[in-house]
């Protein structure tokens, strides 16, 4: 099979995607619709968390990153193997379909790969993986799946939390890996954003409940900052309240800081304090202030080994951002953790 081959693949997997979701549906594949409009429910059911919407999120966003310019660039820096190597992948299950940029990326390099999918979003990935198969009958032989210990494999890559990680390293020390710890972005306001920028700014702070990586958990903000603003620009995304699992957090956490008689301040589907810490708990924020940017730029530059991304609307010398609402926008040539899979697995 050619590198062209399994593009193609990949690029019809897009053109599939993009169809159902604007509900173009081509007779051909017509049962493969039905089949993923049955997955998502089927999905949501199982994980409370993988409501439709954010699998609909989800896949939109695979196609951005499967358009045939993009992969066929991306593609350059593929070394075909002479002999390819079985690439174990562990994947996450904090979003929908987490892991199918590395999925992508093992079968582009011309390796294959043995999947372990989470238990949280076996469903989409499997039907993914599938869909390839049904575009390039020949990847039937490079995709597999496991469902217990994993064994026969030459090179691992693996994500998980910081506790996971450590196993992770233990067990596959031998081996070539990727091993992906937890991560968490971040935001970085001057209180001169506007209400439109703000409510971008609710979008990397609530897609996907902020389960993931590039979700924003913790803002960095001027001294004497007000949040008024920036909560009146949220307010349209009070729609969280509606996941059972979401309010039952926000409920939680919201009992737990009146207990212990935490400071926060609150708007009634999320809450704000004041934390050093990266990681907040699903439906709240933490928050730091500083005095000047340059003070600002150093402790973050110290923290990038825990940071997946940096946002804010204002240039800061010395710290790659994005804006505000692109977090969820990764492109194909978006590693996580700034790790070039394709380069990895080229030396295997």
């Amino acid at each position: 099979m050619t590198l062209k081959q399994r593009i193609q693949a990949f690029v019809q997997l897009g053109i599939f995607i993009n169809d159902h979701i604007s509900k173009n549906h081509q007779d051909k594949h017509q049962k493969f619709h039905n089949d993923l409009t049955s997955l998502v429910d089927i999905a949501y059911q199982y994980n409370g968390w993988f409501s439709p919407e954010n699998i609909e999120r989800a896949l939109k966003g695979l196609t951005v990153m499967l358009h045939e310019s993009d992969l066929t660039e991306f593609a350059k820096q593929v070394n075909e193997p002479p002999h390819p190597k079985t690439v174990a992948v562990i994947m996450a299950g904090n979003i929908p379909a987490v892991g199918f940029h590395d999925m992508m990326c093992v079968l582009l390099s011309g390796h294959n790969i043995l999947i372990k999918a989470s238990s949280d979003d076996t469903a989409l990935i499997t039907f993914l993986a599938g869909m390839l198969i049904y575009f390039e009958p020949q990847f039937a032989t490079r995709i597999n799946f496991s469902d217990g210990k994993l064994t026969d494999f030459d090179a691992v890559i693996a994500t998980g939390s910081n506790n996971t990680a450590k196993h992770f390293e233990y067990y596959f020390s031998k081996y070539p890996h990727i091993i992906r710890k937890n991560r968490n972005s971040i935001a970085i306001l001057n209180g001169k954003e506007t209400r439109e920028e703000l409510q971008e700014l609710g979008k990397d702070i609530f897609y996907y409940f902020g389960l993931g990586c590039r979700n924003v958990s913790k803002l960095y903000v001027p001294e004497n900052y007000t949040f008024n603003a920036l909560f009146e620009s949220l307010y349209d995304y009070k729609y969280v309240l509606d996941n059972k699992k979401y309010n039952n957090n926000y409920e939680y956490n919201r009992a737990i800081y009146l207990l212990d008689l935490l400071p926060f301040l609150d708007n009634n589907f999320l809450m704000i304090t004041e934390n050093k810490s990266l990681h907040a708990p699903t439906s709240v924020l933490f928050y730091e202030t500083y005095t000047n940017e340059s003070s600002l730029v150093e402790n973050i530059s110290q923290l990038k080994e825990n940071l997946q991304c940096v946002v804010s609307n204002f240039e800061l010398e010395g710290l790659e951002t994005l804006p505000l609402g692109k977090t969820q926008e990764p492109g194909v040539f978006d590693f996580a953790d700034d790790v070039n899979t394709i380069h990895f697995l080229n030396t295997i």
